[in-house]
């Protein structure tokens, strides 16, 4: 019986494979030709490029060197991606360390919003710092530092914008993320949030700013809180189960 199964299996296989062949094509890498008429969409085809998750999850992001080091890269994410200033995380901390208060650096083992402030200023950035409720940060045109305390550790992160009631996050350790507003209020830490801004008439790249294709691919059943999640210990791990802006470990980008 389980070989006749297999035979019928076998005979079904190849008669799929006989109704119609696609020549494989030579294309430049990371690019493939997706033929509509297997999707449900007729005989079009449309060229796309595959990114992977991996790649799209840190996009724009600097990714932190240290634990400790959360301040420092949520900093320079916003210079560099931006404000447009090639500015390394390890140039970051030295300079905070040189103009902030050294010797509290070291004993809490990160910077302040003052730290960030002070370095900021040495670079002609202007950096201000505000206390803030949800309903503003909706009127905002610029990414802010907020801080976050997530499972009992605080945390730096970089809030992108909010869109239809969903937080987008750029975090040093985690990458993209996204939250709904009612869980990002709830981790928000004191309503503190700071923003760097470019000299009047200045043009910046902005890359840190949402943009439709991006909020396309958003996996609205992986927001996360959508209900309460229960406590893990390890904070990290609870970053990374956060949901990201990709969906499926893979983005298509038309040509």
């Amino acid at each position: 019986m389980l070989m006749l199964l297999m035979g019928v299996l076998a005979v079904l296989i190849g008669g799929a494979g006989a109704l119609e062949r696609h020549e494989v094509k030579d294309r430049p890498q990371g690019q493939f030709e997706m033929p509509q008429n297997l999707l449900g969409g007729g005989s079009y085809n449309q060229a796309v490029t595959m990114e992977p998750f991996s790649e799209l999850k840190y996009r724009h992001i600097v990714r932190q060197a240290y634990d400790y080091s959360c301040g420092s890269a949520a900093l320079v994410t916003i210079l560099r991606f931006h404000l447009g200033l090639q500015v390394t995380e390890q140039q970051a901390m030295e300079g905070m360390l040189d103009k902030g208060e050294k010797d509290k650096i070291i004993e809490r083992r990160g910077f302040s919003l003052l730290d960030m402030k002070r370095y900021a200023a040495s670079l002609k950035v202007q950096g201000a710092g505000f206390r803030a409720e949800v309903k503003d940060l909706l009127t905002l045109t610029e990414p802010a530092i907020v801080p976050i305390d997530y499972a009992g550790a605080k945390h730096f992160v970089v809030l992108r914008g909010i869109r239809d009631g969903v937080v987008f996050i750029a975090d040093p350790s985690a990458g993209n993320l996204a939250f709904s507003v009612e869980e990002f209020a709830r981790l928000w830490d004191k309503n503190t949030l700071f923003i760097l801004s470019a000299a009047p008439g200045s043009k910046v790249p902005a890359q840190l700013a949402l943009n439709d294709q991006e909020l396309g691919v958003v996996d609205m059943d992986r927001i996360t809180n959508r209900g309460q999640m229960g406590q893990i210990n390890n904070a990290a791990h609870l970053l990374e189960r956060a949901v990201n802006s990709g969906a499926a470990g893979t983005w298509t980008r038309r040509q």
